[in-house]
């Protein structure tokens, strides 16, 4: 018969160190035994091992269709990257142009108006032509617009002639490089003696 000493509180046996006593038969001495030792307090030690679920038919299908199609999902990130700030500078510009539009300068509405009529006339007068229906508005837009705003038009001028100067003179070395390249092999040739 066994004889379990200690507290009658229930939370107690968890906090306070007791002796537990085996009683056995008579002739054996009193032999005290740990809380452990005894099969009632203790739990016997489980293995246990983790086994990887098998995937199945729907997880196989959704694997299959990500990696089909991660490259395409990259390319969509990619330009997703490069279209994003492109997309906010538009933004930006077209709320910057409601706030102008918002609070005009004096006249800007009857000069507008002006400048609009004189693209209209360019498309009136360039019928049957494409090309004339390219040249012929963005003209006299321009003609009108540089008769409202001389300074911004002379800046502009001056920077599309530099960009048109610059270009030409690339143009014209590019086009002597691939017509004339043995020039520059016998130019070398006559120098050195």
């Amino acid at each position: 018969m066994l004889k379990v000493t200690g507290s009658a509180m229930p939370g107690a046996p968890s906090l306070m160190s007791f002796t537990v006593f085996a009683a056995g038969e008579e002739d054996e001495p009193t032999v005290p035994l740990n809380r452990d030792d005894l099969s009632l307090y203790t739990t016997p030690q489980q293995k246990f091992r983790y086994v990887e679920p098998e995937a199945g038919q729907l997880e196989q299908s959704v694997a299959t269709l990500r990696k089909t199609l991660e490259p395409y999902t990259l390319w969509c990130q990619d330009v997703y990257g490069n279209i994003k700030p492109k997309v906010q500078s538009v933004i930006q510009r077209g709320n910057d142009t409601y706030a102008y539009l918002q609070d005009p300068p004096k006249g800007f509405y009857p000069r507008a108006g002006v400048i609009g009529a004189t693209g209209v006339l360019g498309l009136f007068l360039a019928r049957r032509s494409r090309i004339k229906r390219a040249i012929y508005p963005a003209g006299l837009m321009t003609a009108s617009a540089s008769l409202y705003y001389p300074e911004k038009a002379a800046a502009v001028a001056k920077s599309a002639g530099d960009s048109v100067y610059d270009w030409a003179l690339q143009s014209y070395l590019a086009i002597e490089k691939t017509l004339r390249p043995g020039k520059k092999a016998e130019k070398a040739s006559e120098d050195k003696p």
